[in-house]
C-alpha cells in the first residue's frame, strides 16, 4: 500500500513531466523484477522499490536552481535526499527505510563502492532504462554492462534486451 501511495505521490510531484514519470515507472518495474529474480528479502525489496520510484526526485529542485536540462547526476544526488526524506516522512515510511532510500538516491550516480543488493539493482535498472532512452550503441551498452552490472539477472536481462 505504501508503494502505491508513493507512486501516486511521485506522479503528482513530477506532474507535467511525462518523460520523467515514464522513466521512474520503468526503472521501478525493472528493479522490482531484478529484485525478485535475485530473491531479495522483503525489507530490501521494499527499500529497492521505494528508491526506484524516487531515484530522480532531485531533478525538479536541481533544474529549479540551475535551469532546465542543467541538473547533473551529482546535483541529483545532492538535491534528491532532502526532497525524498520529506515525501517519505509525509507518507509514513519508517525512519530506517527512509534513511536507506535517501542513501540510495544520494549515490545512484556513483558506481564505485556499491554496498548492497538494493544499490546494485537500482543502478542496473536505471542503466537498462537509460540505455534505451539515450539510444546507446550496442558497443557502449556491452561495455557498460561489463563494467557496472554484477547480478546474474541484470546481466541476463541486459543481454536479452539489447541482443549483446
Amino acid at each position: 500500500m505504501q508503494l502505491q501511495q508513493l507512486l501516486e505521490a511521485m506522479i503528482a510531484y513530477m506532474g507535467g513531466d511525462a518523460r520523467r514519470i515514464q522513466h521512474f515507472i520503468k526503472v521501478h518495474a525493472l528493479a522490482q523484477l531484478l529484485g525478485r529474480q535475485e530473491q531479495l528479502n522483503e525489507r530490501t525489496q521494499f527499500i529497492l522499490e521505494a528508491a526506484a520510484l524516487t531515484h530522480d526526485i532531485g531533478i525538479k529542485n536541481g533544474e529549479a536552481k540551475f535551469g532546465a536540462g542543467k541538473c547533473s547526476g551529482k546535483t541529483q544526488e545532492l538535491e534528491g535526499p532532502p526532497a525524498a526524506a520529506e515525501l517519505l516522512a509525509k507518507l509514513g515510511f519508517a525512519p530506517d527505510v527512509c534513511e536507506r532510500v535517501c542513501y540510495l538516491i544520494g549515490h545512484h550516480h556513483t558506481y564505485i563502492n556499491i554496498d548492497g543488493m538494493d544499490y546494485q539493482i537500482l543502478v542496473e535498472a536505471d542503466f537498462l532504462v537509460n540505455f534505451y532512452e539515450d539510444g546507446m550503441s550496442k558497443e557502449a551498452i556491452q561495455t557498460a554492462c561489463g563494467r557496472i552490472f554484477k547480478t546474474a539477472s541484470g546481466i541476463r536481462l541486459c543481454r536479452q534486451m539489447f541482443g549483446i
